[in-house]
């Protein structure tokens, strides 16, 4: 008798107390697209799906998935499935246009449906989505899914040109060296140097203010990795040296580990004679044979664009590149990726290192 009244009154608490299903769903549709644009990786997500119905629900709301971030997105590759596509595509539906920039270079790199990639590319583009012009700028550099004739070195300026109108670092320095070699437009090697001076400002500008938005143990703990890396790589910074600044190197966009690691890890398989771009923080792999350009000193490293080619430059291969003489006696050639001949890596690292 009395365990009988104790469950009652426990309902009756449990009834009174619960205010959750008061809130109003537009209040409560409200904080979660707070949280899904600031979700720092798909589990805080899904932590809100699996809490309950009522939040099941509202967290599939087309606000909600139009708000995601591109951290809510991040897929990792060894939990690729149809679910995950799935949820990137109501994502897509909902109006999200970093969902549809992920899934089109997922589709278009590592899928191979290029026409459906370079579409959602297209689509996220139109909407002044800054990475997926630089990307269909890349696309359009090295004829990527086509034959080498299919290369359109004006439309791949001009897509670069809007990416950095619209703060893309990488399109940015991209564009700079294309002003400077005159590549697809007409050569300009003061302005080329002015641009790539502005993006080593921004790279800049952006490192220290991620740095200061970090938490002090995780600053502390970023400048004792940083001084780890200077002691044994013994060029201080790895980007951005030439300022004198000990900062971090960019955050790599998800979508570019995605690629790294369906290839890296065999999920995906690279054609034969096709290659990824040595830049680590890139993932691009070649889709035709020789498409990326080979570094025309050591012949060990490729790239599939200027912008990589420089950032890894200073980052690594500068320690690395060693003499042409080894990968010529084994045939190779310094004209890999139809960029320009032995000689044209020298050219663009020195030319930054001359403008800055």
């Amino acid at each position: 008798m009395l365990q009988r009244k104790k469950q009652r009154i426990s309902r009756k608490f449990t009834d009174k107390s619960d205010l959750f299903d008061g809130l109003p769903e537009d209040l409560v549709i409200s904080i979660l697209s707070k949280l899904a644009s600031s979700a720092s990786s798909p589990s805080d997500f899904i932590n809100i799906l699996v809490t309950c119905k009522r939040l099941n629900r509202l967290a599939l709301h087309p606000l909600v998935l139009s708000k995601a971030g591109s951290k809510a997105l991040a897929v990792k590759a060894r939990n690729w499935c149809d679910s995950a596509h799935h949820f990137l595509k109501h994502c897509i539906n909902a109006g999200n246009v970093e969902a549809c920039y992920s899934l089109g270079m997922i589709q278009f790199y590592c899928l191979q449906n290029r026409g459906s990639g370079a579409s959602l590319l297209a689509k996220a583009a139109i909407k002044s989505h800054a990475p997926a012009l630089y990307s269909l700028g890349v696309i359009q550099f090295n004829g990527s899914g086509g034959s080498k004739n299919d290369k359109d070195l004006r439309a791949g300026v001009a897509l670069c040109a809007r990416a950095a109108f619209l703060g893309h670092v990488d399109a940015l320095r991209e564009l700079g060296h294309c002003l400077q070699d005159g590549y697809g437009v007409r050569q300009h090697i003061a302005e080329g140097r002015r641009l790539l001076i502005q993006a080593n400002a921004r790279e800049l500008a952006s490192s220290l203010n991620a740095l200061v938005k970090r938490k002090p143990q995780q600053q502390h703990q970023r400048r004792l990795n940083y001084q780890h890396y200077s002691f044994k790589a013994g060029s201080g910074c790895p980007l951005l040296s030439d300022f004198g600044c000990n900062v971090p190197a960019p955050e790599v966009h998800p979508v570019n580990v995605f690629l790294k690691e369906w290839f890296e890890s065999g999920r995906g398989a690279l054609g034969q004679g096709l290659r990824l771009c040595s830049h680590k923080g890139c993932g691009r792999p070649e889709t035709r044979a020789h498409e990326f350009r080979r570094c025309s000193v050591c012949g060990t490293v490729n790239y599939c664009s200027r912008g990589c080619q420089a950032l890894d430059w200073k980052l690594r291969h500068k320690a690395e590149c060693g003499p042409i003489e080894r990968w010529l006696e084994e045939g190779g050639n310094g004209d890999d990726g139809g960029h320009g001949g032995v000689g044209e890596m020298e050219e663009v690292v020195e030319a930054e290192h001359f403008a800055i």
